[in-house]
């Protein structure tokens, strides 16, 4: 079930709200439903992997007062063993099997699998995890109610699409949060304007990326247009991701929670290490402090160690995010430039801001373009053509026309993936006497954000969703 979906927003979600509020004597009570609730949204697509998520639930429990009671090293290793292991054969195994088929005879060959990719897996494998290693470093109380460790592993505002979020950041929350006008009022107005970013730019700019990714596919395109898909792309991810976890925020603080951020203006970034603490700010944090730290991180005394963590990092990073090689070199693209930053110390250098920025964003965009390649053939058909090796030409008449009926949206995603609208809020907030009339216009603002995007659902528009194969 799409949170940008018809469903969701007119029969889903006000009926969990009336029944949340309706139980408010009561917390326990509240959240098991929420639970119920949860579980029923997973299962709404494919009912049969609610029994795999309740499956890595009750594992995940059983494992986390074992780890409690007898603080046993091997017990971690079994845990982080049987959620990868699950990972593996769900969101690996077809990858492996194909790749092993490639390497050998033909008369070893074996039957590749047809599995189905459970939804938000990766998210919810990694928070399970998190809170067992958690459990074992003494970071957190084990939990001793089964149903609140069910609740923290399939809330739904962060089970398909995060952001991830560790144990220690809601154990406290479960039980003691405080729900208030305000925070449902902010958590409604950041979901509004999630939505808005996922249905009017992001499924705007899929449509670009989308038809000219595929046109490349099937033959060379010119200079312009190539350019023009990668521009439309990088908009479409960022605005399809950032705007699932604002609306994830949101639907948080309407019930009570507060969630860490997860994107903080990453287009603004002048290198790459900057970039990476800008995105997707959950993912980073997790790898920094269960995989990067353990080896040793950068504080290792020989530099070799320092570069094989953050070689395990940005590798595993790249697998995270899907079965194809596409992925992998993605991760190592990064890590590359990530390593040459550090080592020629790039992010204190003299060089000027506006050439750090456009370094910046050119790779940026070429690593995304070889995230959404099918493989990597076309990654590198794409690119060529990017700088005029398909010897197809500079301009083009479709590249004119997708910017003709898109050049609406091509600027509100260019112009608001920089911090222009928070700067205003700031500045109309501290000068709020001068401006009320501008700040009594924000509701009637948010309401018509609702309005048009509840609009463009209800004309069938196209509606993707980049991070649910993750």
């Amino acid at each position: 079930m799409l949170f940008s979906s018809i469903i969701f927003l007119f029969y889903f979600l006000p009926v969990v709200l009336v029944l949340y509020y309706g139980t408010f004597w009561s917390r326990r009570l509240q959240n098991t439903l929420l639970l119920l609730v949860s579980l029923f949204f997973y299962g709404w697509g494919e009912p049969k992997y609610v029994f795999l998520m309740i499956g890595s639930i009750v594992f995940n429990y059983v494992m986390g007062m074992l780890i409690h009671r007898y603080q046993k090293r091997f017990l971690l290793v079994l845990t982080i063993v049987g959620n990868l292991g699950v990972l593996f054969v769900f969101k690996y195994l077809s990858f492996f099997v194909r790749n092993l088929n490639a390497a050998t005879d033909y008369r070893y060959q074996l039957s590749v699998p047809n599995i189905v990719l459970p939804i938000g897996i990766s998210f919810f494998t990694f928070q399970a995890m998190s809170y067992v290693i958690d459990v074992y470093r003494k970071n957190v109380k084990v939990q001793k109610n089964p149903f609140y460790l069910g609740l923290y592993v399939s809330f739904f505002p962060q089970l398909i699409a995060g952001p991830i979020v560790r144990y220690a950041a809601i154990e406290e929350q479960i039980m003691n949060r405080k729900e208030t006008w305000q925070k449902f009022s902010a958590g409604s107005c950041r979901f509004i304007m999630g939505l808005s970013k996922k249905v009017l730019i992001s499924n705007n700019m899929a449509v670009i990326a989308d038809r000219i990714f595929t046109m490349q596919g099937q033959q060379h395109i010119p200079v312009s247009l190539a350019w023009l898909g990668a521009i439309a792309y990088t908009l479409q991810i960022y605005y399809d991701f950032s705007g699932y976890s604002d609306m994830a925020i949101g639907l948080g603080l309407m019930f009570g929670f507060k969630f860490e951020e997860n994107f903080n203006y990453p287009y603004i970034s002048r290198s790459i290490g900057e970039f990476w603490r800008r995105w997707h700010i959950s993912l980073g944090t997790w790898f920094k402090e269960y995989v990067y730290f353990p080896l040793g991180g950068s504080r290792v005394a020989n530099k070799d160690k320092m570069v094989r963590n953050m070689l395990v990092v940005w590798a595993l990073t790249g697998i995270w995010h899907g079965a194809e090689w596409t992925f992998v070199f993605w991760g190592l693209f990064n890590f590359v430039f990530l390593m040459l930053e550090r080592l020629l110390d790039f992010e204190s250098s003299d060089i000027p801001s506006v050439i750090k920025h456009v370094y910046c964003m050119l790779l940026v965009t070429l690593g995304w373009v070889l995230f959404r390649s099918t493989d990597l053939i076309q990654a590198g058909r794409y690119i060529a053509d990017m700088f005029g090796f398909g010897k197809e030409g500079l301009s083009s008449q479709y590249t004119w026309m997708f910017i003709r009926e898109n050049i609406v949206f091509l600027m509100a995603g260019i112009i608001f993936s920089m911090p222009i609208a928070q700067k205003t809020n700031a500045y109309i907030y501290k000068q709020k006497s001068r401006y009320q009339v501008l700040e009594a216009c924000y509701p009637f603002a948010v309401i018509a954000l609702f309005i048009i995007s509840i609009s463009y659902l209800v004309k069938g528009t196209y509606n993707p969703f980049i991070y649910f194969n993750f």
